[in-house]
């Protein structure tokens, strides 16, 4: 069931300084938003408020219209949000396969067809099952990132620049997994990559110096308008 999610007047404080600005939006259910923004615009912030990573100063994260803003993290990936961080953050020291049975045991999904669907989605992950994650390249450990996250059997699956740094043929194949993911879960996508935005997101949030300045489907946003908002 796809989850109905958004953010209501977020604000975010680090010591004096102010990182979000009343930072609002819904994302359909089954839809890709795309939060777009240059560096410092507050969006790892964003998402971290999101996950329960840290606290909002003020506003609130509703998930399927009930006030989740001091759930814990953990409460939050029970609910159907699952986080892919930036630098990935997988298990190093453990294999391919224990860190993804991992996931799978603790949320229930272990030995199951959600696994085995995760796993399929990525074939390179079943090639390298037995290899260390400190093993792999940087584009392998996020393909391993995302089949983690997404045998937690999310809702909604929260991506921080999944394509930093990932070599052109693998940004292919992981557009294709969200693109064919869409209406079964939720999406909400972290990216400087602006192809990769375009092409799999249904609606755009730009962010800058941490209020939101642009929002709009993804029919109506001219590749020009969201550019002027990213470059440097």
């Amino acid at each position: 069931m796809n989850m109905r999610f958004g953010i209501e007047a977020l604000d975010q404080h680090y010591g004096s300084a102010q990182v979000l600005r009343q930072v609002g939006f819904e994302i359909a259910p089954g839809e890709c938003l795309a939060v777009l923004g240059r560096n410092g615009a507050g969006k790892s912030t964003l998402l971290k408020c999101i996950m329960g990573l840290i606290a909002p100063s003020a506003g609130r994260v509703m998930l399927d219209e009930v006030d989740a803003t001091t759930w814990s993290p953990n409460r939050r990936s029970r609910a159907g949000l699952a986080y892919v961080p930036q630098g990935r953050e997988i298990f190093s020291e453990l294999t391919v396969g224990e860190n993804i049975e991992a996931a799978a045991r603790a949320h229930g999904s272990f030995g199951t067809p959600v696994m085995e669907e995760a796993i399929s989605l990525f074939p390179v992950l079943r090639e390298m099952w037995k290899r260390q994650g400190a093993a792999l390249s940087g584009g392998q450990q996020q393909q391993l990132a995302i089949a983690r996250a997404l045998v937690t059997q999310p809702r909604l699956l929260i991506l921080d620049e999944p394509t930093e740094g990932i070599q052109p043929n693998i940004v292919a194949a992981i557009g294709e997994v969200l693109r064919s993911l869409k209406g079964r879960m939720s999406i909400l996508l972290v990216e400087q990559y602006l192809d990769f935005a375009i092409e799999t997101a249904d609606a755009f949030v730009v962010l800058s110096r941490g209020s939101i300045v642009e929002t709009g489907r993804a029919a109506a946003m001219s590749r020009e308008n969201l550019t002027r908002f990213i470059a440097v």
